[in-house]
């Protein structure tokens, strides 16, 4: 039945893609991309929510979730990279006229994706995901002293967002009602972390997050030329991208809408319902 959920796979570039499908391909295309250290399983409940009117795609990056994991000697990790792979998923599944919805790491690698091909791009739903620097909030002060540094006092400090604890905390922290989110979420994604190699991947993104921050210029020239038709819909209680981060789009996206929810970095976790209704109002108009 087309409003069941799926689970795939999908070989992209000799990389195995796992994906979430559900809804109608006739219905409006919502491609899910979500960030770290989560993966679609972060978008369960929203798909759930929204299958019965769109077309819904919820892909893993390579090294997350269920989505193959080559070490870093077989596969380069860099946004630019995954950024191709998720492109070359696209093009596979034939996607066209497409909502980005994107959290976190989805922004970067979505925002890469619209700068290339524009065409793609229908509109975005923006959830905790960074164009500004007004959005880099002071929890993230031990990647940032990564990205200057490979040392291993610098090495160290980057290491403690791999830990349970900091993993308990990204969902926790922020959360209107810490009680309401399920700590299935964050022991999924810590056993994911904790698979013998993931280390060095997780380093190796976060060495070039660098990477995202240089480019937030070109990205909010592309907003400024481009106008997507976009909605932003933030945990404002995120230690880590803060608050301004949601409001600084208004400066390029005049039009755009944005939604400051009592939530944190997951605010799917608690808002899920909100968010969909938010989605449901913002593509019929």
């Amino acid at each position: 039945m087309k409003n069941d959920v799926y689970y795939k796979n999908a070989v992209i570039n000799g990389l195995d893609i796992f994906y979430r499908q559900a809804g109608n391909p006739e219905k409006p295309t919502l491609l899910l991309l979500h960030g770290f250290p989560s993966s679609s399983h972060m978008f369960r409940n929203l798909i759930e929510l929204l299958l019965d009117s769109y077309f819904l795609i919820a892909p893993d990056y390579p090294g997350f979730g269920q989505s193959g994991m080559p070490n870093t000697n077989e596969f380069e990790y860099t946004f630019h990279n995954l950024s191709v792979v998720i492109e070359a998923f696209i093009d596979e599944l034939n996607l066209k006229n497409i909502h980005f919805y994107v959290q976190d790491y989805g922004g970067p690698i979505a925002f890469r994706i619209a700068s290339r091909r524009p065409e793609l791009v229908n509109s975005f739903i923006i959830q905790n995901a960074n164009a500004y620097l007004d959005g880099l909030g002071e929890a993230l002060a031990p990647l940032a002293a990564y990205i200057e540094s490979d040392s291993e006092e610098a090495e160290k400090g980057a290491r403690t967002f791999l830990k349970l604890e900091a993993t308990k905390w990204t969902y926790l922290d922020g959360a209107s009602k810490p009680e309401k989110i399920s700590p299935d979420s964050y022991s999924l994604d810590q056993y994911y972390l904790d698979r013998s190699g993931n280390d060095l991947i997780q380093l190796a993104l976060f060495r070039d997050y660098g990477s995202n921050i240089a480019l937030y210029p070109e990205w909010q020239d592309y907003f400024k030329k481009q106008q997507p038709k976009t909605v932003v819909i933030w945990g404002k209680n995120d230690k880590m991208f803060v608050e301004a981060g949601g409001q600084a789009y208004s400066k390029d996206l005049p039009n755009a809408k944005i939604h400051q929810l009592e939530g944190g970095h997951f605010l799917l976790e608690e808002h899920s319902e909100t968010a969909a209704k938010i989605i449901a109002a913002f593509i019929e108009k």
